[in-house]
């Protein structure tokens, strides 16, 4: 008798969830005790489903680690009982809230799929359904009697990325996501085609939930003109333990004698400095140009290709459960969830 797929479905809130009241034509969140009304096509996949919806519904914005606490605890709760999970979420932090689960859930096995839409499912256009539908079947998705994508995805417009290389792109449009430094793990149009040189493969190791997040992290954003004040006043927040240097093409900032010694004192205060690139493609290569020696040589350390949202995850995932700050700074520099590539 063959396995029927189990998806667990959770519903954080976001545009995805809203459908039309017909009693008075706004839009409220769906009910998931009617998914086959709201989502008939589902019937189809003869999968068993199960489902968890926060209450009330968490607009994206509003998103913090606290959140993305509970959400990894409802993983957890479900994990052994479900084949895969399908995480309906705001677009505008979608990638920074898959990027925190995906640290936290170490030697993962199983699919998280992360999927939102640009329209509600409660609206004629939507992109919500398709988005859904194939997110679903990707969770459900085996080969040998193993999950052909065990790793955190966000799947939107026929594109399935990892959660951690994926940064939003547009506001409008329906291809909402990019993750120009990683290429698609799969890519849906007649068939889905999997890009399995791409995909994660699971060890099969015991999977462990990590329950802490430290989020004394902040991001200092370099543009022309940039004052002492506003960087020193950054540099010594309260409690502050790192910061992501946003700097200019391949990781370079100004030469101003005042800004790299607020830098220097920083570091020297056990302040991490993580240079991240401010340009959507390419790469930190510390050193290339003359504007990013001096940050070298004071002990700001490169972060490859990262994405901010991954940068940012990683920083509160790290300093939530090591204390070495030796062992953090090393960890800093390599891909432990996939998240850049070295070399």
């Amino acid at each position: 008798m063959l396995h029927k797929p189990s998806i667990f479905i959770i519903y954080t809130g976001g545009t995805i969830g809203m459908v039309k009241d017909e009693t008075c034509g706004s839009l409220k969140p769906f009910d998931f005790e009617h998914l086959y009304s709201q989502v008939p096509e589902l019937k189809k996949f003869d999968y068993n489903f199960g489902h968890y919806s926060f209450s009330p519904p968490i607009d994206s914005s509003d998103v913090n680690p606290e959140v993305w606490i509970k959400l990894l605890k409802i993983i957890e709760k479900n994990y052994d009982a479900y084949d895969g999970f399908v995480v309906l979420h705001g677009s505008d932090t979608m990638a920074f809230t898959a990027s925190a689960i995906s640290f936290l859930i170490e030697d993962l096995s199983k699919p998280v799929i992360f999927t939102g839409s640009q329209l509600p499912v409660g609206v004629i256009r939507t992109d919500g359904k398709e988005n859904f539908i194939t997110a679903v079947e990707i969770a459900a998705a085996k080969s040998g009697g193993k999950p052909v994508v065990p790793e955190v995805g966000i799947y939107f417009e026929y594109k399935l990325f990892r959660g951690n290389r994926t940064h939003k792109l547009n506001a409008e449009h329906f291809k909402a996501f990019s993750s120009v430094n990683y290429p698609l793990l799969a890519e849906a149009g007649v068939n889905i085609k999997y890009n399995k040189s791409a995909i994660h493969k699971s060890l099969n190791r015991k999977t462990k939930f990590h329950k802490k997040l430290d989020p004394n992290v902040g991001i200092l954003k370099l543009f022309p003109g940039i004052s002492k004040e506003f960087v020193e006043n950054i540099l010594n927040t309260k409690k502050l333990k790192s910061v992501i240097l946003e700097t200019y093409g391949a990781g370079n900032a100004m030469t101003d004698k005042w800004f790299l010694e607020a830098i220097e004192k920083a570091i020297k205060r056990n302040i991490v400095v993580l240079n991240v690139t401010q340009c959507q493609g390419g790469r930190v290569n510390q050193g290339r140009y003359g504007a990013s020696v001096g940050l070298a040589q004071m002990g700001v350390i490169g972060a490859y290709d990262i994405t901010t949202e991954a940068a940012l995850t990683k920083l509160m995932y790290l300093f939530g459960n090591y204390s070495d700050l030796k062992l953090i700074k090393e960890l800093l520099e390599k891909s432990i969830r996939g998240e850049m590539t070295i070399r």
